[in-house]
């Protein structure tokens, strides 16, 4: 079967991330192999792991609310510093909830 419609979570990926999920999956998830293939130790895997997760989460809240999924993505590409991300959103959701005009 092939995928006739790529899904959003997908198309958000950039082709380093992809290469990632490649290697991931072809070492039947272990992250230990990943790290040797790469040269690197475990811990960063893991941490490259966890960032692609974010990625495709923020793909599912980005429908939600745009402006707090770019926030999210911001933050989890290391454009902008996780104090300052929690910040922004939760006072955009203040300004939201106090002027239910704003979508």
């Amino acid at each position: 079967m092939l995928i006739s419609v790529v899904p959003e979570w997908m198309a958000d990926l950039e082709e380093e991330d992809v290469a990632f999920l490649r290697r991931f999956l072809l070492a039947s998830g272990s992250l230990k192999e990943v790290a040797g293939e790469y040269g690197v130790s475990y811990p960063t895997v893991r941490l490259r792991l966890d960032r692609l997760i974010q990625k495709v989460r923020l793909a599912d809240d980005r429908a939600a609310d745009p402006y707090v999924a770019l926030i999210k993505r911001l933050a989890v590409n290391d454009k902008l510093d996780f104090d300052t991300a929690k910040l922004l959103i939760s006072e955009y959701r203040k300004t939201k909830e106090a002027s239910p005009c704003i979508p």
